[in-house]
């Protein structure tokens, strides 16, 4: 698949707001990447801090830095952009306040050479504010492993499986006629489903080679805790979207699909401000029904823990007054 003569160029879309703190050391992360044959795309999505100036101070180091100036329009508008421009055989994607290792593009082309697979993946940490490393989201292997399409759906639908981007090195082709869903979060997970039955499977290495910078303030890292963010409707939507791409395509994955779309609304359910819990909310009042609908099927599911099916007992039955009691208990347990 990668010519043994002639390297292929990648191009890394770098999608980028307000982050005039953090951008150099991302930048400079993929600058000093082992492989050289890459184009890194800046784009600027509005910023109104200096950031805008700053890309193209960047691009000035390194010949192999673009910058795209637009009007903000998310990150999804940005990477979008990004893949409209970008000249690569090869797309790879990094969060501008994230970080990657030096090696993270060379090992990924190798991976898909050798294996001769159109999406490779490897694994991630988180770091806090702090530099103290947190629990890791999603375990990498403990040697190079290659999952059918349908396995690694199978590995999404149990939060076990990565679906971010970033992390990942996907061949240009799989980007014809597909793009970031915009306006939305839980965007890659939205995107990667789609992609998979084209991309025939996904070769996962061991090790850490992205850096996940955990901001307060981002988009699904939020200092008010009384703030519902919008990932966890969108999160719902597309394990709808999911639900119904395996009743057509994948009917063995049915049983992880239910599995997936009950644990989502769950977390819907558990974050949600009670305020918001009402008839007239109809997403809220549409996961309640969800749950109760699929209630036995959740309870007897064996991909559900304990604590989901008693989540799932109290949000099915009672959801607002679990959430209080909820509240009520954890008031006691920190001694406020």
């Amino acid at each position: 698949m990668v010519s043994d003569t002639k390297q292929p160029l990648i191009s890394v879309i770098i999608p980028v707001y307000n982050i005039m703190e953090y951008l150099p050391r991302c930048v400079d992360s993929v600058c000093r990447q082992t492989y050289k044959e890459l184009e890194i795309l800046l784009v600027d999505d509005g910023s109104t801090d200096g950031t805008g100036a700053l890309c193209d101070a960047l691009a000035e180091k390194d010949e192999r830095i673009r910058v795209f100036h637009k009007e903000n329009g998310g990150s999804s508008s940005a990477r979008n952009l990004g893949i409209a421009h970008a000249k690569g055989s090869f797309l790879g994607f990094v969060d501008s306040d994230d970080y990657i290792e030096p090696d993270m593009y060379e090992r990924l082309l190798q991976a898909l050479s050798e294996k001769d697979c159109l999406i490779a993946q490897v694994g991630r940490d988180e770091l806090d504010e702090e530099g103290k490393k947190l629990p890791d989201v999603c375990t990498p292997p403990k040697e190079t492993y290659v999952y059918s399409a349908a396995g690694f759906l199978r590995e999404l639908l149990l939060h076990k499986g990565d679906c971010s981007f970033c992390t990942k090195l996907v061949c240009r082709s799989l980007f014809d006629g597909l793009r970031f869903p915009e306006g939305v979060l839980n965007e890659d997970f939205h995107l990667l489903v789609q992609m998979l039955g084209a991309a025939g499977g996904v070769v996962s290495l061991p090790g850490y080679g992205y850096h996940v910078f955990y901001r307060v303030g981002s988009n699904t890292r939020k200092a008010d805790k009384e703030d519902f963010p919008q990932v966890y409707g969108d999160c719902v939507d597309n394990a709808d979207m999911v639900y119904g791409m395996v009743k057509e395509s994948c009917p063995e994955l049915k049983k992880e699909a239910l599995r997936f779309g009950i644990f989502q609304r769950l977390e819907y359910l558990l974050h949600i401000p009670v305020s918001r819990m009402e008839l007239k909310n109809g997403q809220y009042r549409q996961c309640v029904s969800f749950l109760r609908r699929h209630f036995l099927g959740g309870m007897f599911s064996p991909y559900l823990t304990g604590k989901n099916k008693r989540n799932l007992l109290m949000l099915a039955i009672a959801p607002k007054m679990s959430r209080r009691l909820h509240r009520v208990l954890q008031l006691r347990k920190t001694g406020k």
